[in-house]
């Protein structure tokens, strides 16, 4: 595949075939900025687990200390004093009646949908509409519950959703490339550890088989797992 000048240009200031430790990784990735806009930061892992086996899913959410640097827009969809509760949180929109009708007709202007349990046999009907999107309530995800006002709160403070692919593979934002070094650092750290963390005990072998760092646009600097374990722990 034949790639621009600009990233040709930035893949040239990484040593391919070098590991990086997070403290050098990070302050090469802010020189690796192509695009006009603020692009944004992704972590990638490669997991030793097998996503075939509902013993070896590897899904969950963490709270990253400097957000991601994105404004999410939420809707909560719940029924008399947990609306007040979610505006009073800073919710987006609030309410059932009104926006169930319109996310069955295919309106989706939010980022994070929350739900109380007792509207989830009214949701779960919007299971085709909402799954595609990545938008369908989950009680895993933190997003079924009727302590709407953390859950508002979570995800605003920077709350993310990972989940293993098919390939094993994880790609999580974990920042922007305007944030300080240290701040990026922080994020990465903390989404590491949560992966180490949620390791499910039937995977054998080496867990963390590659991690990376890469802009949106720019390419990726390969981490030294090992390194990157150790600093975590």
């Amino acid at each position: 595949m034949k790639r621009g000048k600009k990233y040709e240009a930035a893949n040239g200031k990484i040593d391919n075939i070098k590991y990086y430790t997070l403290e050098e990784a990070v302050p090469l990735l802010k020189q690796l900025a192509t695009a006009k806009f603020d692009e944004t930061v992704l972590l990638s892992a490669n997991l030793g687990v097998d996503p075939r086996h509902a013993d070896q899913q590897v899904r969950g959410t963490v709270v990253l200390p400097h957000g991601t640097g994105r404004k999410i827009r939420v809707l909560v969809l719940a029924r008399g004093d947990k609306e007040k509760e979610a505006t009073e949180a800073g919710a987006d929109h609030v309410g059932a009646d009104e926006y169930i009708p319109k996310l069955r007709e295919g309106w989706a202007d939010v980022d994070v949908i929350i739900s109380t349990p007792d509207l989830m046999g009214e949701v779960g009907k919007l299971g085709r509409v909402l799954g595609p999107k990545g938008l369908m309530p989950n009680p895993k995800s933190g997003t079924v519950t009727f302590d709407v006002a953390k859950a508002v709160r979570d995800v605003k403070a920077g709350k993310i959703e990972y989940r293993v692919d098919k390939g094993s593979n994880i790609h999580v934002p974990v920042g922007k490339m305007s944030f300080d070094a240290d701040k990026l650092l922080e994020n990465v750290r903390v989404l590491v550890a949560e992966l180490i963390r949620v390791k499910p005990a039937s995977a054998k072998g080496k867990y963390l088989k590659s991690l990376s760092l890469s802009p949106t646009m720019g390419p990726s600097i390969k981490l030294d797992t090992q390194q990157v374990t150790t600093a975590v722990r």
